[in-house]
């Protein structure tokens, strides 16, 4: 089909881009296995943003970096900065993390998981440089602002495949065929007001973990594969968006090769769709924010403690932090305050907000919830706390039901209800129309 301008309501969209890669070695996320700083780049880490706003409406950025996850103290400092420089409040910005597993530790919580100091060093060097580079990018995108059309469409990659294999021990990090996981493609599409193309913003739910703790370079992963693929065919700024991965690894896994294979294969999905009859986006642009509390559980008794540092050494690691949490006699949290957003694109196209590395699980959750029709479900969102398990996962156990990076406890079982709960009020008040609502 031609991509010309479609007859959906104008747009004013505005893109740029900048290279957040470390000018110094340094300690990788990730992996806890990994023995030294980094060593060299791979493939450099991009940071993008995209600016949309409705002629007279108020703007709404996403930006997209090629990094772990930011964590909250650091994602407000970024905030504030993109506020005093575009007057974008912080309830109109998302920064999405690919979760690419070969960035470096950075942030203001996050480093203390490696016991780093994020005040000194390299991680503070990077952290200032960082701040820096995302502003600049905001700034960029909104001089950049020109007509626009919006329409957008799904497909399909093949590659992500369930890691939360049941064993009669317990559920496993392992490949499950049998496994709930989504492969879906979703594709923003943007032409200028003249028909040419000016950008692609698609997602995937699926770790960027292609490659293993043995890789020591930077490295943007399958997501940095698929974003040049579209950029060098399409001649348009590309940019990935992390969806509900949290329990899905790329398969097969371990070489670069299969990273560039199965980023090509997403890229190539991204581009046979661009020529498909997409359906238009219109306005106006409604978003709804607010904050929820995530309940914590009580803290381990002794033989749930000693159970943990029987089971493996990252279990052992996490009672060996529960411990010197109750120890330090400081209160046992029973909360973890967390951002979520509903962004209402007329009645086109809803994008749902979250934080943290959510399970794959919560899509059909989020389906029923909000219904199905014309929704896009972003994670790991400016808020990188550790894992939302869904009810049966906490039941079924495993690496992504009992994580500690927050620093404060195991979320409970109640989660699933308070977060879907909370979506429902958010997609009412933003505007969505749907039977499930």
């Amino acid at each position: 089909m031609s991509t010309s301008a479609s007859s959906s309501p104008l747009w004013l969209a505005g893109f740029a881009h900048a290279d957040i890669t470390p000018r110094e070695p340094m300690w990788m996320g990730g992996y806890g296995a990994r023995k030294k700083p980094s060593e060299g780049v791979a493939y450099p880490l991009m940071a993008k943003a995209a600016l949309f706003q409705r002629p007279g409406g108020l703007p709404a950025l996403i930006l997209s970096v090629d990094l772990i996850g930011v964590d909250k103290p650091f994602a407000e400092t970024v905030f504030e900065g993109i506020a005093a420089q575009t007057g974008i409040p912080r309830q109109r910005v998302i920064i999405n993390a690919s979760h690419t597993h070969a960035g470096p530790v950075f942030g203001l919580d996050y480093p203390r998981v490696y016991d780093q100091d994020p005040h000194t060093g390299a991680v503070a060097r990077y952290n200032a440089f960082l701040r820096e580079r995302l502003i600049q990018v905001a700034v960029q995108a909104k001089a950049s602002l020109a007509p626009a059309s919006l329409s957008w469409g799904t497909g399909s990659a093949p590659f992500a495949m369930n890691r939360r294999k049941p064993t009669p021990g317990g559920v496993v990090n392992a490949p499950n065929p049998r496994g709930y996981v989504d492969r879906s493609v979703p594709v923003l599409r943007v032409l200028a007001s003249d028909g040419r193309p000016r950008a692609a913003l698609f997602g995937y739910a699926c770790h960027n973990t292609t490659v293993g703790p043995d890789n020591y370079g930077f490295s943007s992963e399958y997501a940095g594969f698929a974003q040049r693929l579209v950029e060098s065919r399409l001649r348009v700024h590309a940019q990935f968006i992390m969806g509900c991965g949290a329990s899905a690894n790329p398969y097969p896994r371990g070489t670069f090769n299969l990273c560039r294979q199965h980023g090509e294969s997403l890229g190539a999905e991204v581009c046979r769709l661009w020529d498909q009859e997409l359906a238009p986006v219109a306005g106006p642009l409604n978003i709804a924010f607010d904050h929820v509390d995530l309940p914590i559980e009580p803290p381990p008794a002794p033989p749930q403690l000693d159970a943990l540092r029987a089971a493996s050494p990252s279990e052992a690691a996490i009672a060996g932090k529960i411990q010197k949490l109750l120890d330090s006699g400081r209160p046992w949290a029973t909360r973890y305050t967390t951002p979520l957003a509903v962004w209402q694109f007329g009645q086109d196209l809803t994008l749902v907000r979250l934080s943290a590395e959510v399970i794959g699980e919560y899509i059909p959750l989020i389906e029923r919830a909000l219904g199905p029709l014309n929704l896009w479900i972003a994670a790991y969102c400016d808020d990188y706390f550790g894992y939302l398990p869904t009810a049966q996962a906490h039941d079924d156990g495993g690496y992504e039901a009992r994580d500690f990076i927050t620093g404060c406890g195991f979320l409970a079982r109640e989660v699933e209800t308070v977060v879907l709960d909370k979506l429902r009020v958010l997609a009412r008040k933003a505007g969505r129309i749907s039977p499930a609502l």
